[in-house]
Parts: C-alpha cells; structure tokens; sequence
C-alpha cells in the first residue's frame, strides 16, 4: 500500500518497511544553510523528499525561530 489503510483491520495485516540511513553525530543547532549540513543529514532530507515526492523547503534544527531556514 502507498497510503495509509483507513480501517484498523486493515492496518493490523500491514508489516512496516524500515528503511536504515546512516546518521551523524554532529550538533546542528547552529546550522543556517542546508549546504552546511553534514552530509548524511542532507542525504536523508533529499531521501525524505524522494518517498514523499515533495520538496521540502524549511529545515529546522532546534526549537527557536532562528534555526529555522529555507532550504534553496
């Protein structure tokens, strides 16, 4: 299924597909641009963008407004 089931029926004969990145131990609270991401952490958002088929255009990497940015 590419969408999820509406009926829980349904949804309790559904196996999950995990599918493992590798990570990155880097803080990212600091980070303005998505270039200066670490290369694993860029890879997962263009990966993200790939299952969903949308852009994804703001990152954030904390809680405060300010490390919100817009991904270009």
């Amino acid at each position: 299924m590419d969408y999820p089931p509406e009926l829980t029926e349904d949804l309790s004969e559904c196996t999950p597909v995990y599918e493992d990145l590798p990570g990155w131990e880097n803080d990212l609270t600091e980070i303005k641009a998505f270039e200066e991401l670490p290369e694993n952490a860029r890879n997962y958002v263009k990966r993200l963008e790939e299952l969903l088929k949308v852009p994804i255009n703001y990152i954030s990497v904390g809680p405060g407004r300010a490390q919100t940015f817009k991904k270009e």
